[in-house]
């Protein structure tokens, strides 16, 4: 890598500088913040009964995004509980009733309130509607401060139709209770996922076409090089493209490179040589996700066909839709292409 004069180190932070760019510190890594769409999610979660839904494929930054919105909604002074529903078992799934009570449950340790909502179901009622009442008694009525519930990982309910179409149409019953309901106007929902599910569902049950979409894409070139300005490296405009030319925007990637470049395990050259191989930084993550493909050999046929072509091609919906969640698309109009030529290479090769 060539050394860098004064000029050019003036007009590289200059750029990053005029771009408003904000990099934040966590856990030893650098990340990048999405000031613009943060500053939505802010303004909304003020809002009385509000519900924020936070997309992208797998690894783009959703969790972090929607830490720093609860962590905002705690310097407002209100209530928070993030839910991982990776952490529910089947077991948990199988019945509504088991589902809603961990769900009670698990808000309730998070907001240190000590309840047993399997004393306080009443079977007679129904489980959405013994749900309903006790997080009015319970979460809502128990204090004045407004209380945000934040759920992760919300993909895990569409592996359970039965299941989910009761949650979901729950949810969306709390959301437009803010109508009818002063005292549901305290609560504030964050629903994060990867796709919403596949299955067709009654839209007037779904949380999905209701309150703020928040959508998060890839990085672009400044923000890249803005990453890179924070590890300490004295990169141009070249040496992001060369990175972003193999692995694009993608966040997890763009910052896994990043560091290890920047704690010199290995050089760009060799990392752009190596990417699409297990041997390279990538292994393991590559290889998680050929895996996934070689499950259902649907997609294995979906993602051969994406990246044996010249240019964009056409996918059957359900394909598409799922290649997408899991981050290895992306649309162009009603065609496919592949996310990156990462994905490009090593699955080409891996899946002949």
């Amino acid at each position: 890598m060539t050394s860098e004069s004064l000029a050019d180190q003036h007009s590289r932070l200059s750029k990053i500088f005029k771009s408003n760019i904000s990099v934040v510190k966590n856990n030893g890594y650098f990340y990048i913040v999405r000031s613009r769409l943060e500053q939505r999610c802010y303004e909304e979660v003020l809002k009385a009964g509000t519900l924020i839904r936070i997309k992208s494929p797998e690894r783009m930054g959703k969790s972090m995004m929607m830490g720093r919105v609860l962590e905002y909604a705690t310097q407002q002074g209100y209530r928070t509980a993030a839910i991982d529903l990776r952490e529910a078992n089947r077991e948990i799934f199988a019945d509504i009733n088991k589902f809603l009570q961990w769900f009670c449950a698990y808000v309730g340790d998070c907001l240190e309130i000590e309840q047993r909502p399997e004393d306080a179901w009443k079977g007679f009622l129904g489980a959405n509607t013994n749900c309903t009442k006790y997080v009015e008694k319970f979460f809502l009525n128990s204090a004045d401060s407004p209380l945000v519930i934040a759920i992760d990982n919300f993909d895990c309910v569409f592996r359970y139709p039965d299941v989910e179409a009761d949650f979901c149409g729950l949810l969306r019953g709390w959301f437009e209770k803010v109508n009818t309901s002063k005292v549901w106007g305290k609560l504030r929902q964050i629903i994060v996922y990867s796709q919403e599910s596949y299955a067709t569902n009654n839209i007037n049950q779904s949380p999905f076409n209701v309150g703020l979409p928040i959508e998060l894409g890839e990085l672009e070139t400044l923000e890249v090089l803005a990453l890179a300005n924070a590890y300490g490296l004295s990169w141009d405009e070249l040496e992001t493209a060369q990175l972003m030319d193999t692995i694009g925007g993608h966040p997890y990637l763009v910052q896994k490179a990043i560091n290890r470049i920047a704690h010199n395990d290995i050089g760009l050259e060799e990392l752009v040589l190596t990417a699409p191989t297990e041997e390279g930084i990538f292994g393991d993550y590559l290889n998680e996700r050929l895996q996934q493909l070689e499950a259902n050999p649907n997609l294995v046929s979906a993602m051969l066909k994406v990246v044996n072509a010249d240019g964009a091609t056409r996918l059957g919906s359900k394909e598409a839709f799922k290649l997408d969640s899991m981050g290895l698309i992306k649309r162009q109009s009603n065609d496919i292409v592949s996310r990156c030529n990462l994905y490009r290479l090593y699955f080409k090769d891996r899946l002949s």
